[in-house]
Formats: structure tokens, sequence, C-alpha cells
């Protein structure tokens, strides 16, 4: 469970989608619920309730939470420091933002999972992992392409993932996902404007 779980929050992290990650295994009843959850989003008025519904029934463990988002930090650490040695000097201001935000994120997350005796993801080979996914998934495209638009599709499902803890049973978890909510809300925004200026060079 711990491994599978490091390896989702490292997929996500690089941008990958959950639909490439479920290939040949098949679709469980969590990950149904989520997809409604991520369809109902689109929608407008009464919709918007059925989403608000599923959410609540689509909360997170804190144990789960804390793994899985302690992983995704660190992923998105590593792929941070490689844009700044391996990407133009395009992205390295949002490189340093994000290595800068998620150590602070993931230090925090550290001090709620001691004080609940929950476990943080620290695999000694997370973070060459990482390193390797994020180089296997560029297909062809320039370093920066690759870093913007995997920086665009993981804090998508990053800012769900904290969506989902703003629903958790766990007071503590709840309000550090809802703090962090605005800033990772900001971190995609940024993302956006870096795709929209790549693609007007």
């Amino acid at each position: 469970m711990k491994s599978k779980l490091i390896n989702a929050a490292i997929l996500a992290a690089l941008g990958l989608t959950m639909a490439s990650l479920q290939a040949g295994e098949g679709q469980t009843t969590h990950e149904t619920v989520q997809g409604n959850a991520a369809e109902n989003a689109a929608n407008t008025g009464a919709n918007r309730n059925m989403e608000d519904a599923n959410m609540n029934r689509d909360s997170i463990d804190a144990e789960d939470f804390v793994e899985t988002a302690s992983a995704k930090g660190l992923a998105e650490i590593e792929t941070g420091r490689m844009a700044l040695e391996e990407g133009t000097s395009n992205i390295h201001a949002f490189a340093n933002q994000m290595i800068q935000d998620h150590t602070k994120a993931n230090n925090e997350l550290k001090e709620i999972a001691r004080k609940g005796n929950m476990e943080v993801a620290d695999d000694p080979t997370l973070m060459d992992r990482a390193k390797a996914m994020m180089l296997s998934v560029r297909d062809g495209e320039s370093f920066d392409e690759a870093y913007i638009k995997n920086q665009i599709n993981a804090h998508e499902e990053t800012i769900e993932l904290f969506e989902r803890a703003g629903q958790s049973d766990s007071a503590e978890i709840q309000a550090f996902a809802n703090e962090k909510l605005p800033k990772l809300r900001e971190h995609l925004q940024m993302a956006k404007e870096l795709q929209a200026q790549h693609e007007r060079r």
C-alpha cells in the first residue's frame, strides 16, 4: 500500500494522468468517485451541489494524505532542482519558488505527522525515481516544455488532493490543506502563465 501511494504521488507530481497509471489494472470504486467529482467540477448551478456532495464522500484518510502529499512535495522539489540544472533561465524563478514553497510545506507536514504518529514519505530512492520519471516523460519536448506541462498537471492533481483533505476528519489536516490551497492555486496560475509565454516565443 505504501509503495503504491508513493508511486502514484510521484506520477501525479510529474503530470501523468491517473488513466495512464490505471492502465491494465482496472478502475476502483474510489477512482470512479474521484472521476465523478472532477466531471461535476466542470458544471455550474445545481451540478455544483453534486460536486460538493461527491467531495464530502471522497475525503481522504489523514495518514494517506500525509504520505501522498509529502511524496508529491519531494517530487516537486526534485523536479525544481532539475529545472535549475537543465532548464533555461525563463523557468528558474518559478523552479526556485516551487523548491522554497514545497520545502516549507513538507516541513510543516512532518511536524503534523510527528504529532499524530503518522509517516511521511522518506524513501531514500524517491528523488532518483522522480528524476528518472521526469526524464522519461519528455517525449521529444524541450526540458522547459516538459517541465511547464507537468507543473500544470501536477498542481491540478495536488489541488484536488488538498481539496479532499479539506474535508478530513482531522482538524489539523483540514486546516493545513485549506491554508495551502491558495498557494497551490497560485502555483497553477503561474505555470499557466509560463506556458502562455513559452507559446508566444
